[in-house]
């Protein structure tokens, strides 16, 4: 079967390339040989082995010339670089908190966002978990509840902002548990577990609104929340003729503060901050801060990662570069569903999503669908894709079993600024490939299981 491009008008990258990184394909027995060595887990294979690496956009974006310039005028004093005072005010200009403290990516800003506003036994109403989030939360004494919208677990349906809260079912537990034992919503934008959906300006005010009348904050994850604005502006009625900036500037200013991975909107290979309104809460993550990561001006980073941070900000808010990196994963993602490929709807900013659950319904949710199908594509092409699924979802901690979540999914994540179009006609066609066969695929059994975060290190079996 011949896959055809979208019927879109076609579109060019807003960049020339400048510098290349050679990438080579591997044998069938080379590729049988290095996944059984990483245990069937894609995390587990060496990056040489890798032909197109759609694992994660986290940290491997390609950056600019001008962010490369800047690297070169790294000023790597210990205590209060000029690159610190740059980010600082990038960070004001276009988010608009009043506060900054840097830290080595978002999972550091996690850390000190749980360890400071969660108590033992509180709640945090979420719209939809993410891995990490989840696990600061819950080893900061807290319980993750999420309250997205019923339809976000739906891959069929084709709601435009599925990333959106449903304020009714925040109300019911604020009216079992009381507000005084929610330290504060935890709001992703364009949910990554959900498939990269968006959450809409207008259920955002109602959510601010309700937690003012609650004196609940909203803590933003930003990381992808540039991506968010461009769907607000393509969807929502009232805001086709805003800009991204100004967009992004009214998300942040109708929440209280925000933790960032600076490796995915910000194209950095490494960064992140905590940034609010609070100045008591801000000097609590300034001082913890010198604890986790560094001294309060720098965070874990070098002065050069901070302003390659700081020019990353400007770059991510071009129109242009914003059309092209959603325009790519279209690209991909029109392909996949005219070939019949069950992914999730609608095609969200990052990735496409391949719904696993019905891509191979014959392999039991036990078995582990999502991380046999992302190890086959790898067997099928040299190509690296993450579970999002069972293995991600962890275990209940009070069954023991696993969670089971509704989506069961393998994540193709395009790296900005990395691969071409015809990358992902490589890709389009590795993934038919491997669906035309999917009916002797079998799943995995699971032979080594840490403790927390078991999708980066689990190693797994083939069933017989």
């Amino acid at each position: 079967m011949t896959i055809h491009s979208s019927d879109r008008p076609s579109w060019a990258e807003p960049y020339k390339i400048k510098t290349v990184e050679l990438i080579r394909m591997t044998t069938r027995e080379e590729r049988e040989q290095a996944i059984r060595e990483a245990g069937y887990n894609t995390f587990l294979i060496k990056s040489r082995d890798v032909y197109i690496d759609l694992l994660t956009d986290s940290g491997t974006s390609a950056m600019s010339d001008r962010q490369w310039a800047g690297m070169m005028v790294g000023d790597e004093a210990y205590s209060g670089s000029e690159n610190f005072y740059n980010l600082q005010n990038a960070v004001s200009e276009y988010y608009g908190y009043k506060y900054l403290v840097p830290t080595h990516q978002g999972r550091g800003a996690e850390n000190l966002l749980s360890q400071i506003m969660i108590k033992d036994g509180d709640y945090v109403p979420g719209n939809m978990y993410f891995t990490t989030t989840r696990l600061h939360q819950e080893l900061a004494g807290g319980t993750f509840v999420d309250v997205i919208i019923d339809e976000a677990h739906d891959a069929h349906n084709r709601h435009p902002f599925k990333g959106n809260v449903d304020i009714e079912k925040l109300d019911r537990l604020v009216q079992e548990v009381g507000a005084e034992r929610i330290p504060y919503i935890s709001l992703e934008g364009n949910v990554n577990m959900a498939g990269g959906q968006p959450f809409s300006m207008a259920n955002l005010k109602e959510l601010n609104r309700y937690c003012r009348k609650h004196d609940i904050p909203i803590m933003l994850d930003a990381t992808r929340t540039i991506e968010n604005a461009w769907f607000i502006r393509e969807r929502e009625e009232g805001y086709a003729n805003k800009s991204l900036r100004s967009i992004l500037r009214e998300i942040c200013d109708l929440t209280d503060g925000a933790t960032m991975s600076a490796k995915k909107d910000l194209l950095v290979n490494i960064g992140g901050f905590f940034a609010c309104n609070d100045e008591t809460v801000f000097r609590k993550a300034q001082n913890m801060v010198v604890v986790y990561e560094g001294l309060h001006t720098y965070g874990g980073l070098a002065g050069r990662d901070m302003e390659a941070m700081a020019l990353g900000i400007r770059e991510a808010v071009m129109e242009d570069h914003q059309a092209s990196r959603i325009g790519q994963v279209r690209y991909l993602g029109d392909m996949l569903r005219k070939a019949g490929i069950p992914i999730v709807n609608p095609i969200g900013s990052h990735a496409i999503f391949l719904n696993a659950r019905e891509f191979l319904p014959h392999v039991d949710q036990d078995d582990y669908p999502a991380q046999t199908l992302a190890a086959e594509l790898y067997l099928e092409a040299g190509i690296r894709s993450m579970e999002r699924g069972n293995v991600s979802a962890g275990r209940d901690p009070e069954t023991g079993k696993n969670r089971r979540p509704a989506l069961e999914l393998v994540r193709l994540t395009l790296p900005r600024r990395v691969y071409t179009q015809a990358h992902m006609d490589v890709v389009a066609e590795s993934v038919l490939r491997v669906f035309e066969r999917r009916e002797s695929i079998k799943g995995l059994k699971m032979t080594y299981e840490p403790e927390y975060l078991r999708f980066f290190q689990a190693r797994f079996a083939p069933l017989p």
